[in-house]
């Protein structure tokens, strides 16, 4: 079936809207249940008290409806992680605690982590939009670390260090790492990026 047009193409009513972050946080409880596998879309029905047609029309695919899901749950916690002024004299020590902050949220659940990671990896096409609006936050931040650099430097160094944020936790999730190991992956990627780049005054490690 096809997926009902999202929000950022067709305006939805008040009643859809509702629907639709119902079916959402239905799929983040389940994620956070029993993983990838506990997610099915007849169970997010049924839990979320919609038709399965329904959900068909808003969601085309489990990985599609994960993919959302992911991205509603990054926008609810994107002002816990930037309430507070990120900590370090340079570049690359305000870069690695965001991206530490942003790890956090993935260590405290990890079964949601690795059903919305595991969606992350799906080449079906509907996922992809929300897949994009979930990595937003962390290039609106990193990018926001990199005020000095060039917008064509920053926006070099944001993709490189997303891939490496997405790279150490997938190793996580799959049993090949450690937490701490994925910590200090993403401290050195941090450091050797931007370290060379820092402007002159700053205090490099």
């Amino acid at each position: 079936m096809a997926a009902e047009p999202d929000s950022t193409a067709l305006p939805l009513t008040l009643r859809q809207l509702e629907r639709r972050e119902r079916i959402l946080e239905t799929a983040i409880e389940l994620a956070a249940e029993g993983g990838y596998e506990a997610v099915q879309m007849r169970d997010v029905a049924a839990r979320a008290g919609v038709a399965l047609g329904t959900l068909y029309r808003y969601f085309s695919s489990k990985d599609h409806l994960l993919a959302a899901a992911w991205a509603h749950w990054a926008a609810r916690l994107e002002p816990r992680i930037t309430s507070r002024p990120l900590r370090g004299a340079t570049m690359a020590e305000r870069a690695t605690d965001f991206l530490h902050r942003a790890t956090r949220a993935f260590e405290r659940e990890p079964l949601l982590a690795a059903a919305v990671l595991t969606a992350a990896m799906s080449t079906d096409s509907a996922a992809a939009g929300p897949q994009q609006e979930a990595s937003g936050l962390v290039g609106r931040m990193l990018l926001s670390v990199m005020a000095p650099l060039s917008p064509a430097v920053a926006d070099g160094i944001r993709e490189i260090l997303n891939h490496v944020w997405y790279s150490a936790l997938l190793r996580w999730i799959s049993g090949r790492s450690t937490m701490a190991e994925v910590y200090s992956t993403l401290e050195q990627a941090c450091h050797l990026l931007l370290d060379p780049r820092e402007p002159k005054g700053a205090r490099p490690r």
